[in-house]
């Protein structure tokens, strides 16, 4: 049997989790938008491709990313 969306039923916690995930989507985008940006010039051949100078632009963007967002940064 299957649901159809309009018979299920939403609860405020669950509105407030798709809030929050939405909001932590949205302060992650400049640092997804940099990565985007990098890969695209890798692939254009205007950035080296090469692993140490990937790893570099990870570190630093990480780093920025902590800093800017402190607890709400990702971990990887």
């Amino acid at each position: 049997m299957t649901c159809h969306p309009a018979t299920q039923s939403t609860t405020p916690i669950d509105l407030a989790s798709a809030a929050w995930q939405f909001g932590i989507g949205l302060l992650h985008l400049p640092f997804d938008s940099a990565r985007e940006q990098y890969a695209l010039g890798v692939r254009a051949g205007l950035i080296e491709r090469s692993m140490l100078a990937a790893r570099d632009f990870e570190l630093g963007l990480g780093m920025a990313e902590q800093a800017t967002l402190g607890p709400l940064a990702r971990r990887c």
